[in-house]
């Protein structure tokens, strides 16, 4: 293979890690804007119902399926991006990954209440997970931003 061949197949394989980066996003974030909808919902419902049992079914399908596997990927994707595209030192890829640090702990924050909703416990009110429910939107509009227009 000559140089050209090699650029050709780095690019198609960068290519290839940011379209898989960028339908993880989608799924994680999806994820992220449905689960605390569905606590709200598990919340309302009579606590021993069977409808409490069905939400905690669903949550822990929507984490385990959907959620966990996708933030995985995403990181995954992410830093190889970073990483064979030599950004590492770009301000606003560390800002990025500051928000997305930031958004992996808010993830694991919603699987801890999940589990204590499981449980039987109810910590938060229905008007806080609401607004709790509003952090993915900020933060996704925070990290298209940086990536897009690059402000430094």
């Amino acid at each position: 293979m000559n140089g050209n061949d090699w650029e050709r197949v780095f690019t198609l394989t960068y290519a290839w890690i940011e379209a898989g980066h960028v339908i993880f996003v989608i799924f994680w974030i999806a994820g992220l804007f449905l689960l605390p909808r569905y606590y709200i919902y598990h919340q309302e419902s009579p606590a021993g119902s069977d409808e409490e049992r069905r939400w905690i079914d669903r949550e822990r399908k929507l984490r385990t399926i959907i959620l966990n596997p996708s933030m995985v990927l995403v990181w995954i994707f992410g830093v190889s991006l970073a990483t064979i595209g030599h950004l590492w030192g770009e301000a606003w890829l560390q800002a990025k990954f500051l928000v997305v640090l930031g958004l992996s702990g808010y993830h694991g924050w919603m699987v801890g209440y999940g589990r204590k909703l499981a449980r039987g416990q109810r910590p938060a009110s229905g008007t806080a997970l609401r607004l709790m429910n509003e952090l993915p939107g900020i933060a996704t509009a925070i990290i298209v931003i940086l990536v897009i227009v690059r402000p430094f």
